[in-house]
């Protein structure tokens, strides 16, 4: 038998015994991941944070806040420079707690080297802080100033990003916010001759401080 008669008997055969298996139906609601401990997903953000390069800070108390925020501004802000928080929640903490900060606008776009804000959420997945421009901060405080710097507790931590988009819808309501920002690490592009460069569209510099819900 030719190899030509033995390749249409192999056809003859595959076609008797009918169409081949399909494969099984994936579960498409079934989820990707496996779900992460409620209990660790403090540890699981700061873990994943880091691993994308942020700098993150934990606090127990308000003393302990105003020492580490103190001595990180005494390394890495500029005498010329300031360092602005624009949200009235956070600038009587800082004020309780003993940092100095410049609560206007003044000379904002000269001297803004350094801006602190709230966030909406953290995801521990991915180490997201999603940021939107509903407080006092607006939009201009996490994005122009080379080191943007988040102030948030442990209860904003959350599992995957749609659940932080569902604590958003929660809070807000039909009154979205106009924009709603992922964050994830640093800002940084590699899109000219695959050089990995920061701050190319945002902060250089994310750096995160986790203050107990309770201080």
């Amino acid at each position: 038998m030719s190899s030509r008669d033995t390749m249409l008997a192999r056809i003859r055969t595959a076609l008797a015994n009918g169409p081949a298996p399909q494969p099984p139906q994936p579960d498409w609601a079934a989820p990707v991941h496996l779900p992460l401990p409620d209990a660790e997903l403090a540890v699981t953000f700061a873990a994943s944070f880091r691993r994308i390069g942020g700098e993150f800070f934990y606090c127990e108390t308000l003393a302990q806040l105003g020492a580490e925020l103190r001595a990180w501004l005494a390394e890495r802000l500029p005498d010329d420079q300031q360092f602005y928080v624009w949200e009235p929640t956070l600038q009587a903490l800082l004020a309780e707690a003993g940092v100095p900060f410049q609560a206007t606008e003044a000379e904002f776009k000269a001297q803004a080297a350094i801006g602190l804000t709230s966030c909406e959420a953290l995801v521990a997945r991915t180490g997201s802080i999603v940021v939107a421009p509903a407080t006092a901060s607006g939009r201009r405080l996490s994005i122009y100033p080379d080191q943007h710097v988040v102030l948030a507790r442990p209860s904003q931590v959350v599992a995957e990003i749609g659940d932080a988009l569902r604590a958003v819808q929660s809070r807000y309501g039909t009154e979205l916010p106009s924009m709603m920002s992922l964050t994830t690490g640093p800002s940084r592009t590699a899109d000219i001759e695959k050089t990995l460069v920061l701050g190319a569209h945002g902060p250089r510099r994310l750096t995160l401080f986790l203050l107990e819900d309770d201080a």
